[in-house]
């Protein structure tokens, strides 16, 4: 099935600014190594891509990633969970409609060394703790009231845990992906998804590139955000 069956064609009449946030993010252990992910970016970037070329405005905050920035978008570039969470709390007031994708670390370690670890010993103890959530402070901390879509990147129970997940953040939509199968999800070129709503409704949609998805999303949202 194309992804094109999936658009409501001639549904977004409106302009919609749009919060975009991508890529991994990086916590540090010592000046030269970092606790990080497989996140590429390509599906925050496909989703700020698609975006602008429906006439959107985007800011896209992005953690470090090899891509080009899409034209037409503004890019804010920044490295750990904690510089995300203020540029997303600066981003958020402009927003009708956020769109959570980046794969943020839920823990960095308490206490980075200042200066480079050696070899030493056969093994190494860190205490990890836990990084600000951004998805959830979003409606809680925040108190925004825009159209609000996160992702949930699962290897199992993928819809038990994003139907919960959907509930706890308070988003609008959340798009669920199992990034346990081949050729899928991270540092991938395609995915396959589920859109859960909160009014309920779910849709399964079929193996596709991420600049299809994106499309696919991007006209959902704009036809369901208010604008401006």
């Amino acid at each position: 099935m194309d992804a094109i069956e999936f658009i409501q064609a001639g549904c977004s009449l409106h302009a919609v600014h749009f919060l975009i946030t991508a890529g991994p993010t990086r916590e540090a252990i010592d000046p030269v190594r970092y606790l990080s992910n497989r996140s590429s970016g390509r599906m925050g970037f496909a989703l700020a891509a698609a975006a602008a070329a429906a006439g959107h405005s985007v800011a896209l905050i992005t953690g470090p990633v090899s891509l080009e920035t899409p034209q037409g978008v503004v890019r804010v570039d920044v490295t750990s969970a904690q510089e995300m969470y203020e540029a997303v709390k600066d981003g958020l007031p402009a927003a009708d409609a956020a769109i959570f994708s980046a794969a943020v670390a839920d823990y960095r370690p308490a206490h980075p060394a200042e200066q480079k670890i050696k070899k030493s010993e056969a093994t190494l103890m860190l205490t990890l703790e836990r990084t600000p959530d951004i998805l959830g402070s979003v409606r809680a901390v925040f108190g925004w009231k825009g159209f609000l879509v996160g992702f949930a990147a699962e290897t199992e129970d993928l819809l038990g845990h994003a139907r919960e997940k959907l509930v706890r953040k308070g988003c609008d939509l959340l798009v669920a992906n199992d990034v346990s199968g081949p050729g899928i999800g991270f540092d991938a070129l395609e995915n396959e998804v589920t859109l859960l709503f909160r009014d309920g409704t779910e849709r399964a949609l079929p193996r596709m590139s991420k600049e299809e998805l994106a499309a696919v999303i991007i006209d959902e949202v704009s036809c369901k955000s208010p604008g401006r």
